[in-house]
């Protein structure tokens, strides 16, 4: 899906998982996840109090598909029956890093989910999908210091580390991985 094609319909499959645009109907998933301590625990600025709060994030998940025709996508496995719950979220949203518009990955998963590399397969897909349909645009990761887990995700997902990018977020300092940053060796970017 580019630039011209913004209906936001596409549904992106992995080996274990079907990946889809949040509904109306997601909103109880959204306020589950964001508010679970431990989803929330690198980034405690993201936790939200009540179902209004997960109505307004998904308003604005929801502008950003209508603007983009991407966005983020509702994890759930393929063999789900309709009454199985999502097991979290993953994809690109657009925002601006060191006055470059850039695509930030991101993932939040259900606690039950961590360990069995849900995160990793889902991003890897989200990433490799960026890369054909996106292409040129710059991959990020906001990673915090110590969350270890995700800096591991980043960089199956094939995102490089990149300190000189690092910055202040909203929680604290975010160190940064990259795919397609114009300093990188492979990027198209590249100034030779």
């Amino acid at each position: 899906m580019g630039d011209d094609d913004r209906t936001g319909s596409e549904e992106l499959l992995t080996r274990r998982f079907s990946l889809r645009r949040p509904t109306p109907a997601d909103v109880d998933t959204i306020h589950r996840i964001h508010r679970d301590p431990e989803a929330c625990a690198h980034n405690p600025g993201d936790m939200l109090a009540s179902r209004p709060e997960a109505e307004d994030l998904y308003r604005r998940w929801d502008s950003h598909w209508r603007e983009h025709g991407f966005g983020y996508w509702v994890i759930r496995p393929r063999t789900a029956d309709e009454q199985a719950a999502s097991l979290g979220f993953c994809g690109l949203k657009v925002m601006s890093l060191a006055g470059r518009e850039v695509l930030n990955l991101f993932y939040r998963l259900d606690p039950v989910a961590w360990g069995d590399g849900v995160a990793t397969e889902v991003a890897t897909t989200v990433v490799e999908w960026a890369s054909v349909r996106l292409r040129g645009r710059p991959i990020v990761a906001r990673v915090r210091p110590d969350n270890v887990a995700s800096a591991t995700v980043a960089v199956r997902a094939g995102l490089h580390r990149a300190p000189h990018l690092d910055t202040d977020g909203e929680d604290g300092l975010d160190r940064i991985f990259t795919r397609g940053w114009p300093d990188e060796p492979s990027s198209p970017f590249r100034h030779r």
